[in-house]
């Protein structure tokens, strides 16, 4: 039994990130309220404001890697003891200063994340070739078609689909664009031709990708070969009337340069889901131009996916408190 459990003091536990509100309803916290004191963020913290949020946590909770967790962080918060992640990967936290100080680090699993993203990816995709948010904003203001001649939707059939990356996420995407009768074409840092062949598309230099298809989705994890790999000279590179997706981590592309390429038209459209600061700030950029589709980083965004999340982390809290003494075994 540890010092605090018999001392009869509640541990606080702290939940950061939950944007969507759905650990809570998602997972049954009853035994853990009836041991310990659970605060749960949804609005995004930093600085200040999240030191003090954190200051009298026994127990941290952190959705995805909404909230670096640094060593600067951890040394403002001696109470600290314990941290469950969601997801199976956080790239924000510092581990060696974690195991410094001991704290044992726990995550959930994943859920179907890699087919919500693979979804998410093709409803942007077909919702930015059908002018499906211009369409219906047109509905909305009392049009049926748009008063001056414009130039209509494409079709995919036919066309060349670039996959950057073509890992569990990229692999799925291919799938649905050889359905369409799209030719896929692909390049990762280390993709191979027979790699490539497994999946039925071809391996191409990035130069060739970028030239040649219509739609470009982005499939990678950063790393320091990768960061802003999608920068202004590859993006003068692509197709006038091409499609630039990124569902992955905005960490692969050059934002400042790629405003300015929307603005100059090359590539034509861009669909994003991921941004470089989250929640996107107001006077973004991005936000007032005409050709593109914003999303607020939905691709892992689903009911099966949190309720797995909501799982694990009452799992591991149950654990942890009844180590502790705080629960019954």
């Amino acid at each position: 039994m540890s010092a605090r459990a018999a001392t009869g003091l509640r541990p606080h536990i702290v939940v950061l990130g939950d944007a969507e509100q759905a650990l809570r309803r998602l997972g049954d916290w009853s035994a853990i309220d009836a041991v310990a004191d659970v605060t749960v963020h949804s609005q995004p913290l930093q600085d200040a404001p999240l030191v003090e949020a954190l200051r009298g946590a026994d127990v941290v909770v952190l959705v995805r890697d909404r909230t670096p967790f640094s060593a600067e962080l951890l040394a403002q918060l001696p109470r600290l003891r314990y941290l469950v992640f969601t997801g199976t990967r956080n790239t924000t936290l510092d581990q060696d200063a974690l195991a410094a100080r001991n704290i044992p680090v726990d995550h959930t699993q994943w859920g179907p994340s890699k087919d919500s993203t693979c979804e998410m990816t093709w409803a942007l995709i077909l919702a930015a070739k059908r002018q499906i948010e211009q369409q219906t904003a047109m509905l909305r203001s009392g049009q049926w078609r748009s008063a001056q001649a414009q130039p209509l939707a494409g079709v995919l059939h036919g066309e060349t689909l670039g996959l950057v990356g073509l890992g569990e996420i990229g692999s799925r995407v291919a799938k649905v664009g050889l359905a369409l009768g799209m030719h896929v074409v692909t390049w990762s840092p280390n993709m191979t031709a027979e790699r490539a062949s497994a999946h039925g598309v071809q391996s191409v230099s990035l130069e060739h990708l970028l030239a040649k298809s219509a739609v470009v989705s982005l499939h990678l994890v950063p790393s320091a070969a990768t960061r802003q790999l999608i920068n202004a000279e590859r993006l003068a590179t692509m197709r006038p009337d091409s499609l630039l997706v990124n569902t992955s981590r905005s960490a692969l592309v050059d934002t400042n340069a790629l405003v300015d390429a929307l603005r100059a038209g090359r590539p034509a459209f861009a669909a994003l889901d991921v941004f470089d600061t989250e929640p996107l700030p107001h006077d973004a950029p991005l936000r007032s131009l005409p050709n593109v589709l914003l999303t607020p980083h939905l691709g892992f965004v689903t009911e099966p996916v949190f309720a797995q999340f909501a799982r694990g982390v009452v799992e591991h809290l149950q654990r942890w408190l009844g180590a502790q003494g705080h629960l019954a075994p």
